[in-house]
């Protein structure tokens, strides 16, 4: 006779830790996601609030209730009465990255070119709304695909990437915004890596996103009017709250011809999530939580799709930390309670208000936590020996980075025009600056791809990924010459600079990978490495038989 199961343990105070630090990790995406649009780039907030938002949410809500109703059938399916559901979420690298590299310059652009704010701001989000729809489509089709992609490309390549945008993006823009006001960042950092690095457990077990916030925030708003915050004192806002339905509608049309051209920012974001989804999923399975890997990134293309033809401009994935979840003694209350908090805020407007009232420095170390998360795990979950391929994929977000800060403070449009169009014969360091962070998400995928197929002895992959660079970079794809970061046929620019840019930097790539052919064929090129290279942990790559 078998032995009754037990029913499913959904609840738990285990799941009120989870939501606390699932939901504020998706209030802190929609923070920056605002204070980058409104502050860095001067985006209209109502339109951030009453038009970005709801949409937004509304896939957050959708994604977590899907995820909630798989834990319940799979603790059915299996009598496990301890699963725990997959935690589903804002994507921090790309909300962060579409920001400010898609959404902001493409409003400056706009306005630059004699465009009202408000008409340039709608014009933005039609082409965000166009943006996730593409972003969906992509992980969609990838959803049945996806460990494809994953053997096909190495992870140096696919990691190094999401690592690069952990160090520049994730971690440095909010690290400047934590060290704007010190006394209050600093010490909800503090909290943040004590809990959540350290692992050292609070008092009483609270939880240290909580505390953190809590704390930073209180401080906030005791310092501040004493002048001692170090930054700029907002007093808090007054909760008005306003109620945006996220209907489907078709608006994302309007954007969809504009949206074309960041399709190089764009469809790496998505492999990048689709890719996560897989090793997500798999580490929950090995926790003992064995879900279904198709439905996982079914679950989050649709959430992004229904995000973006309902006004969202940024996509969900499944979280990377279910087992950390799991050890909280999270099941399925936490991502039900966050989908309905995020996404109902996003209706009645109080996650606008939320955003507004919790500062930005004391936010920001949730980010920080983040991006020291993805980069540790892009350099333990790659081999040894690709160490070097994580690291160089770094390189083109750190261009970005650059090119963002020039585009503000030292180098405006018309400036890069004149720039374009001068007389020399030698490629100014700034305009190499902003090719080099043009399509940064992918060249450093195949970047990270090139190195790591080189270092194991891989000559034909390895000039193959080079030969991709050079197509791209021909047509603009990556490494754009153009003031605006589009696509083109290199003949048609008009301006000689940028001509010689496309140019050279595709002969240069074709010629590498010439070389990197021709040096295949010479007998050192056979011969194993030296075993030890000063690093204990080195591995050995497969030998080259062939």
């Amino acid at each position: 006779m078998n032995a009754k199961r037990r029913p499913y343990e959904w609840f738990t105070v285990g799941d009120i830790n989870g939501f606390f630090g699932l939901m504020f990790d998706n209030l802190t995406v929609l923070s920056f996601l605002a204070g980058i649009l409104v502050f860095a780039f001067g985006f209209p907030a109502h339109i951030v609030y009453t038009r970005m938002f709801p949409g937004t949410a509304f896939g957050v809500l959708f994604g977590d209730l899907v995820y909630t109703w798989m834990a319940f059938r799979l603790a059915r399916k299996t009598g496990n009465p301890h699963v725990t559901a997959m935690p589903l979420g804002l994507d921090t690298p790309s909300t962060i990255g579409i920001a400010l590299a898609v959404l902001g310059p493409a409003f400056v652009s706009l306005k630059d070119s004699g465009m009202p704010v408000d008409e340039a701001a709608m014009a933005t989000w039609y082409l965000g709304m166009a943006t996730m729809v593409m972003i969906g489509v992509v992980k969609l089709v990838l959803s049945f695909c996806g460990s494809w992609v994953q053997k096909m490309v190495p992870q140096a390549g696919l990691l190094g990437s999401l690592a690069g945008i952990g160090l520049a993006l994730i971690g440095f823009v909010p690290m400047v915004d934590i060290f704007g006001m010190p006394l209050v960042g600093l010490v909800s950092l503090g909290l943040i890596l004590t809990n959540l690095v350290a692992r050292i457990r609070l008092p009483k077990n609270l939880p240290g996103v909580l505390v953190a916030i809590v704390v930073g925030t209180t401080l906030y708003y005791t310092l501040g009017p004493l002048g001692l915050v170090g930054g700029t004192f907002q007093p808090m806002p007054r909760m008005e709250l306003h109620f945006s339905l996220p209907v489907p509608s078709l608006l994302f049309l309007h954007g969809f011809v504009a949206a074309l051209k960041y399709l190089p920012i764009a469809i790496p974001f998505a492999i990048l999530t689709v890719v996560g989804g897989i090793n997500v999923t798999e580490s929950a399975r090995v926790t003992g939580d064995d879900f279904d890997t198709r439905s996982i990134l079914l679950t989050e293309a649709v959430a992004t799709l229904i995000a973006g033809v309902c006004g969202g401009v940024a996509q969900s994935t499944p979280y990377i930390g279910q087992p950390a979840y799991k050890g909280m003694g999270s099941r399925a209350g936490y991502t039900l309670l966050t989908g309905l908090f995020v996404g109902l805020g996003g209706v009645f407007g109080y996650v606008g208000f939320i955003v507004e009232l919790i500062p930005r420095a004391v936010l920001a170390p949730i980010l920080i936590f983040v991006a020291l998360d993805i980069m540790v795990q892009a350099t333990l979950a790659c081999p040894a020996r690709h160490a070097p391929a994580v690291m160089f994929a770094y390189f083109p977000t750190v261009a970005r980075l650059l090119a963002i800060k020039l585009a503000t403070f030292v180098t405006p449009f018309a400036a890069y025009t004149a720039l374009l169009s001068s007389q020399g014969k030698e490629l100014p360091e700034v305009l190499v600056t902003l090719a080099l962070g043009n399509g940064f998400i992918l060249t450093a995928m195949l970047w990270g791809a090139f190195l790591a197929e080189l270092i194991d002895r891989r000559f034909a992959t390895a000039s193959l990924y080079l030969g991709i660079l050079a197509v791209f970079t021909f047509f603009g794809v990556v490494h754009s010459a153009s003031p605006d970061g589009n696509m083109y046929l290199p003949w048609t620019l008009s301006q000689p600079l940028a001509r010689a840019l496309a140019y050279q930097f595709t002969a240069a790539y074709a010629v590498l990978a010439l070389l990197v052919l021709l040096l295949s064929l010479s007998r050192e090129s056979r011969e194993a490495p030296a075993a030890d290279l000063g690093h204990p942990d080195f591995e050995e790559p497969p030998r080259v038989t062939s």
